[in-house]
């Protein structure tokens, strides 16, 4: 019978705690051979969450297709005219579908850990499947938002570009973004519960401090502090990098910076996944305990 040790008992020499956090390289190891079973919990839960509406896979372009019509209304009563490019239709709609894929990887991933507390209590693996199986998860759904935001830009009357394909750097890099924020989120939510009531706040402050249905340089102007911090706001970066690809760079106006938004796009990305991972991974030996 194994018996478990006092806490701040030291663990002698030659001898493995059982359940322990293991090495970084071994952990990263055990996640790349279970990139299997995160693909699968991936696909089984995308086509559960779609089969159990008559409306299905169309509900991941209707939610956002909805709010953008929402947002659209009452905020293109409330804005003046000088706060929005010309195009705002199309400008709206994919800062809605963009920031839609952030806000699902965000409170998904926080309850990953948490909602699956059953595999995490009976089986072993590296609790960082979990995380990356949610966002492998909004992955599925994001191809089928990119298609449709393509067709509606398209509708509004922009032709095709020849940066279009720069979308999908874009997005993949927002993709490692959002993956550091869930493994962030998922390991604050185990340690304190009351962080997922605070989720929806924090995904609705970010939404309004994101550009979604204003142009920054616009709304911002003559305030040089306020307007650098809404551009470097990382959700807001990766926005505007799929807008420009989009719809060209006069959606953002004359300040717009290629080599510093990409710049940005990449340390946001890279910066968050290191620590994100790194964060979770020292609570490995945590989950299904606290």
């Amino acid at each position: 019978m194994t018996t478990a040790l006092p806490s701040g008992t030291e663990v002698p020499d030659g001898l493995r705690l059982l359940g322990g956090r293991p090495a970084l390289i071994t952990y990263l190891g055990q996640v790349w051979r279970r990139r299997h079973f995160a693909l699968e919990l991936a696909r089984s839960r995308f086509r559960a969450e779609n089969e159990a509406d008559r409306l299905g896979v169309a509900w991941i372009v209707l939610r956002p297709l909805i709010n953008a019509a929402v947002y659209g209304f009452v905020f293109g009563l409330l804005l003046p005219s000088s706060s929005r490019p010309a195009n705002f239709l199309p400008f709206l709609v994919i800062g809605v579908f963009v920031f839609q894929y952030f806000g699902a990887c965000f409170s998904d991933g926080a309850r990953s850990i948490v909602a699956n507390m059953g595999l995490v209590t009976t089986l072993r693996f590296p609790r960082a499947v979990l995380p990356i199986s949610v966002v492998l998860q909004q992955i599925y759904g994001l191809v089928w938002m990119v298609a449709m935001m393509l067709f509606l830009v398209l509708l509004s009357g922009e032709a095709p570009r020849l940066t279009w394909p720069l979308i999908v750097p874009a997005l993949l890099l927002m993709t490692l973004f959002n993956l550091g924020v869930a493994f962030i989120a998922a390991r604050l939510t185990i340690h304190l519960r009351d962080v997922a009531q605070l989720i929806p706040f924090i995904t609705r402050i970010i939404f309004y401090l994101s550009g979604i249905f204003y142009q920054v340089s616009k709304i911002a102007h003559g305030h040089p502090k306020i307007e650098f911090l809404l551009t470097i706001n990382p959700v807001h970066v990766y926005i505007t990098l799929v807008r420009v690809a989009l719809l060209g760079p006069e959606v953002v106006g004359p300040t717009w910076d290629p080599k510093a938004a990409w710049t940005l796009g990449v340390i946001w990305g890279l910066g968050a996944l290191v620590v994100g991972f790194l964060y979770f991974w020292r609570a490995e030996d945590k989950y299904g305990r606290d």
